[in-house]
C-alpha cells in the first residue's frame, strides 16, 4: 500500500515509543575491521553528519584518509533504539545519520565539514533528491563547542558561495549530538557488501575554497 509519508516532525507526544534494548547490528567494521562501537583509540573524535540516505554517506565518509570508523544509526529523534521500518514511517523524528570517527592529526573537523557541504545538496529541506521525508534531512550534529563554531562559520562561507550561484538557503541542521542509534547490521556498509547498490547522494557541484573555520 502507497502513502504519502509526513514532512512535519513528530513530537515527543506523538512519536513511537520505541523499546529499551538496542537493535541487533554488526560487531566490527566490514571494510576495515574495526570495533564499530568502540572502544576508540585515545586521540580519536567523533562527529555525526546526516546527507540524505545513509548508505553513500557512509561510503563517502569511509573513504576519507584519517577516518577510522564510520557507522549508519538513527540520531535526533524521539523513539529510543527505532527499527528501519519505524524510522521510515516518519513517526521517530530520526534522520538516517553516519557516525565518523577520526583522527585530527590526519584529517580535520573542517576538512569533514568540506566533505559535508560538498557532496549533497543541502538546500533541500525534509529530502534529499529522489528520497522524500524527514530521515532525509541535512544536519551537522556537533559533540564540542569548536564543532559548534566550525560548523556555523563554514555554513555562512558555503552559503555565501550558494547565494553567488543562485541556489537557495541552506536548510541544514546543525545541532548538539543526540543519541545515535546504531541501525541494523545489513545497513553498516551497505555499499561495500552491495557495490552496485543504490547510492542517492548528488552534490551541488558547488566548492569553496574559504577557510571554514576552525578545527575541533
Amino acid at each position: 500500500m502507497f502513502f504519502k509519508k509526513p514532512l512535519d516532525l513528530p513530537t515527543a507526544d506523538t512519536a513511537l515509543p520505541g523499546r529499551p534494548q538496542a537493535i541487533p547490528t554488526a560487531r566490527r567494521h566490514f571494510v576495515n575491521g574495526e570495533a564499530l562501537k568502540g572502544p576508540y583509540a585515545d586521540g580519536l573524535e567523533t562527529a555525526y553528519f546526516a546527507m540524505g540516505c545513509f548508505w553513500g554517506v557512509e561510503r563517502i565518509f569511509w573513504q576519507v584518509s584519517g577516518v577510522v570508523v564510520t557507522a549508519v544509526g538513527y540520531q535526533q529523534g524521539f523513539t529510543p533504539n527505532a527499527t528501519y521500518e519505524e524510522v521510515c514511517s516518519g513517526r521517530t523524528g530520526h534522520t538516517e545519520s553516519v557516525l565518523v570517527v577520526f583522527d585530527p592529526k590526519r584529517v580535520t573537523f573542517s576538512d569533514l565539514l568540506k566533505v559535508f557541504w560538498e557532496n549533497h545538496d543541502p538546500t533541500q529541506g525534509m529530502r534529499q533528491g529522489n528520497d522524500i521525508g524527514t530521515q532525509y534531512r541535512s544536519g551537522v550534529y556537533v559533540t564540542s563547542d569548536a564543532q559548534a563554531t566550525a560548523a556555523e562559520a563554514s555554513k555562512e562561507a558555503y552559503q555565501a558561495e550558494l547565494s553567488r550561484q543562485g541556489f537557495g538557503r541552506i536548510t541544514s541542521e546543525i545541532a548538539p549530538a543526540g543519541p545515535f542509534y546504531f541501525a541494523e547490521d545489513y545497513h553498516q556498509q551497505y555499499l561495500a557488501k552491495n557495490p552496485n547498490g543504490y547510492c542517492g547522494i548528488g552534490g551541488t557541484g558547488v566548492s569553496c575554497p574559504i577557510g571554514v573555520g576552525v578545527g575541533a
